[in-house]
């Protein structure tokens, strides 16, 4: 299995640690092309965290977002170097369209990644 690209590795890394969520990311994965906006993992989680206690189906999922890390005894992100890209206002490119239209929120493992990309690609609604 090759090893994850090193700067994708200290890029997300960059992100964790200055907790922005303004660097746009395009990526290409098995089966996918998918593009957002790279965040730090605790704003991630949050985020979803907010989305899952708003149905009234789901909200008990919403806990396995918010419990506390394994070690520090706080949610975010685990101690090392990140292993996952987490995106929001993501979407996956189809042709010319991008789904969702309102964008998701992904969680990628890094060394799925096969090539990336900086900046946010376009897509046609036309």
């Amino acid at each position: 299995m090759p090893s994850p690209d090193a700067l994708l590795v200290d890029i997300a890394a960059m992100v964790e640690s200055e907790r922005s969520n303004q660097m746009p990311l395009t990526v290409v994965v098995p089966g996918a092309v998918i593009t957002g906006r790279l965040a730090p993992e605790r704003l991630w989680h949050e985020r979803v965290a907010e989305v899952l206690a708003a149905s009234d189906h789901l909200k008990p999922f919403a806990a396995l977002f918010t419990a506390p890390a394994a070690e520090g005894g706080e949610t975010g992100p685990r101690p090392g170097r990140p292993t996952h890209l987490h995106l929001h206002v993501a979407r996956i490119l189809q042709g010319s369209y991008g789904l969702p239209h309102t964008g998701g929120m992904y969680r990628i493992a890094i060394a799925d990644v096969s090539s990336w990309t900086v900046g946010d690609l376009s897509y046609s609604d036309q």
